[in-house]
């Protein structure tokens, strides 16, 4: 799954109307068919619900004209991606350093006392204060994590913009 933030597009995916800087709106990564994700933009007036297969979504306003620099993606969309990867073990590498990342930003936090069954088959017990509740991902070898594949999907899952 390739997963990448960009800056909005310029015009409103329901009603076609273009955006001006300032302009509230309202993206939502959804689920494709063949596995993959999109952003949709509607504006603000024009929401009336997240899309069939949205796995999150966040109010922002459309930025202003100009070169912008990569801006890191909400808490929220990254848990609900950290979520949404749990059932897909080909993304164990990617979600095990989603989490890793999430811990460095102090957004979840490692239980220092897991349970003799985590412990065995090598799972990282995770605490998040924001959701009240806990996650368990399944620890990856240094050569799964290292994968150039991996490091850049994760580059382009925690920045947008045109460094993503």
């Amino acid at each position: 799954m390739d997963i990448k933030l960009h800056r909005p597009q310029s015009v409103c995916s329901r009603s076609g109307r273009g955006f001006a800087p300032g302009d509230p709106l309202v993206s939502a990564l959804v689920r494709r068919e063949g596995g993959g994700l999109d952003r949709v933009d509607v504006a603000a007036d024009a929401w009336e619900s997240p899309p069939g297969g949205t796995i999150a979504w966040w109010r922002s306003r459309y930025p202003a004209a100009g070169p912008v620099g990569p801006t890191l993606a909400p808490v929220d969309v990254l848990l609900d991606t950290l979520e949404a990867l749990e059932s897909d073990p080909t993304a164990e590498p990617l979600r095990y350093l989603l989490a890793l990342q999430l811990v460095r930003r102090r957004v979840l936090r490692i239980d220092e006392q897991p349970a003799a069954d985590q412990a065995a088959d090598g799972t990282l017990s995770l605490a998040c204060r924001r959701r009240d509740r806990e996650y368990r991902v399944p620890s990856v070898d240094a050569a799964a994590a290292a994968d150039p594949e991996v490091a850049a999907r994760l580059q382009a899952l925690l920045w947008s913009g045109d460094a993503a």
